[in-house]
């Protein structure tokens, strides 16, 4: 097994339980504060790995340059836009189209990446990400009573415009995010993902800072005062985050998104052992066939 695999898994399951705590924040903060957390809790924990690669591990530091100053600026905003634009489908009547849509993502990404990068996808690669993207379809289809009709005939609705957006921003963020690592050269994928998180999160944080202190001041505080859960909203984010820079440094973004939706696996798990909810039919053969899709990806 390649060992961007197992990264990307772990990712997965770090950022599932990152959700799992913004929820229980969201209790406590608005939308914006509880997305505030993830970037201003996590900063310190990344400073200390790139740290820690550098005083104890023995990877240097890369130059900087333009290049990956412009895709560390681009993949930042569009992560921003593509999770306002996804927060937004919750106000929206047809929220299962446009979710399902948003889940277009791998698909764009590897669009993006062969038009921005020059990767190329296999039959194989082709094969796993449409099992998977059937897969999340019918997930979403069962969560919003919707048909395959509906999907298929939903492209000119709001929710569905939104969703698609929303996908295709954070397919850019992806491809971005793996070009500003490949943009600083040398041998040292880890410490080059590690650089580019580092800067990601950084402009993150001031781009959100500033947006708080001008619409929301108030959370501001109310962050700060809900450290104790969110430091481990930092931990789990910065564990995430390192996944995913690592993974897109070492593959194709579309390869990664493809086997990091395994994460929808650990949210039905969590849903079904922990908080004893059941899964029906069409749930239980959506999860299936993101598996299967995982699987073919992995082994052929």
């Amino acid at each position: 097994m390649e060992v961007w695999i197992p990264i990307t898994i772990c990712a997965a399951f770090f950022q599932n339980v990152r959700t799992a705590l913004q929820k229980y924040l969201k209790g406590r903060l608005s939308t914006g504060g509880a997305t505030y957390v993830r970037f201003l809790y996590g900063l310190p924990f990344v400073f200390l790995y790139v740290f820690g690669l550098n005083q104890f591990g023995g990877f240097s530091i890369p130059a900087l340059n333009t290049e990956f100053a412009t895709y560390v600026v681009v993949g930042g905003l569009a992560q921003i836009l593509a999770t306002a634009l996804l927060i937004l489908l919750f106000s929206l009547r047809n929220f299962a189209i446009g979710t399902t849509y948003s889940k277009t993502e791998t698909v764009q990404a590897a669009i993006f990446g062969m038009v921005l990068l020059g990767d190329s996808l296999s039959t194989s690669a082709i094969l796993a990400i449409a099992i998977s993207l059937t897969g999340i379809m019918f997930i979403s289809a069962s969560g919003g009573r919707i048909n395959v009709k509906d999907i298929l005939l939903g492209w000119t609705g709001k929710s569905a415009l939104y969703g698609l957006l929303s996908g295709g921003l954070f397919g850019v963020s992806a491809v971005a995010y793996r070009a500003a690592a490949l943009s600083l050269g040398g041998e040292g994928v880890v410490m080059q993902a590690a650089v580019a998180l580092i800067c990601v999160i950084s402009f993150q944080t001031l781009i959100m800072t500033v947006y708080l202190n001008i619409f929301e001041p108030r959370q501001l505080l109310a962050v700060l005062k809900s450290w104790k859960v969110a430091v481990w909203v930092g931990v789990t984010s910065m564990l995430g985050s390192v996944g995913w820079f690592t993974a897109m440094a070492m593959q194709n973004a579309s390869y990664v998104r493809a086997v990091g939706q395994i994460e929808l696996v650990f949210t039905f798990l969590i849903s079904y052992f922990y908080f004893k909810e059941k899964t029906n039919k069409i749930e239980a053969a959506g999860i299936s066939l993101v598996m299967a899709g995982i699987f073919v990806l992995i082994l052929l």
